[in-house]
């Protein structure tokens, strides 16, 4: 069962202001992302489940996680489905994420007390999913929306808090263009973690890009 309670792991997206996500089917390697981003000062990682076998993978992560990595909060990503939610929170998953807004997720996970991140694309989507008990919105695709769309809709609705995914990278311009909107975090795949990366296994340099990326966020926030 999670190890955090939503009101505590929306407390950590506000404060880390990034969730880095991936996927990848090989646990060790796996592990030593999450020991890189870990050591880069991340707190959150978002294990996005797309291959067959994902929750496996998930799982071991987890415990990893949890014995290795004091405070590192582990979530699952494009979830499409109320069992598929309910299968990882029985294995830890302190968040869930989806692509799209789906109303038997907000129910199982709100049953336990656990954050859930829907995949909103219009303030109409927004405005139903914080009725559902939602603590902070995922905007994707990001890239489609871009800043404007966070400032818009911020207007009449300052209290909805937003997460970008998609269309994020770690750099200074892009970073501040979102902050200055409005955002609570960001989300960062392959832009942070990238395949050349993976393949290459430069887990300094991952460490190395996720710390850059945290001290950019501290600076636009200022």
């Amino acid at each position: 069962m999670a190890k955090y309670s939503r009101l505590e792991v929306a407390s950590v997206m506000k404060e880390n202001g990034m969730v880095p996500l991936f996927f990848h089917p090989d646990v060790d390697l796996g592990k030593e992302v999450l020991k890189a981003c870990y050591d880069g000062g991340a707190r959150l990682i978002e294990f996005t489940s797309r291959g067959d076998f994902a929750f496996e993978v998930f799982g071991e992560l987890n415990k990893y996680a949890i014995k290795e990595l004091p405070g590192m909060i582990m979530g699952v990503g494009s979830v499409t489905d109320a069992a598929a939610a309910s299968l990882y929170m029985q294995l830890g998953a302190n968040f869930i994420v989806t692509p799209v807004l789906r109303e038997d997720i907000a129910i199982v996970c709100n049953r336990r007390k656990v954050l859930w991140s829907p995949g909103c694309g219009t303030l109409t989507e927004i405005a139903r999913a914080e009725e559902l008990g939602c603590e902070i919105v995922k905007l994707f695709p990001g890239d489609i929306y871009g800043p404007q769309f966070v400032k818009g809709i911020k207007g009449p609705c300052p209290w909805t808090s937003v997460m970008p995914t998609g269309g994020v990278s770690p750099t200074e311009e892009n970073l501040k263009a979102w902050f200055d909107a409005g955002v609570t975090c960001v989300g960062m795949g392959s832009q942070l973690i990238s395949k050349d990366i993976l393949a290459n296994k430069d887990y300094d340099g991952l460490t190395k890009k996720v710390k850059e990326a945290l001290e950019i966020i501290k600076k636009v926030r200022n």
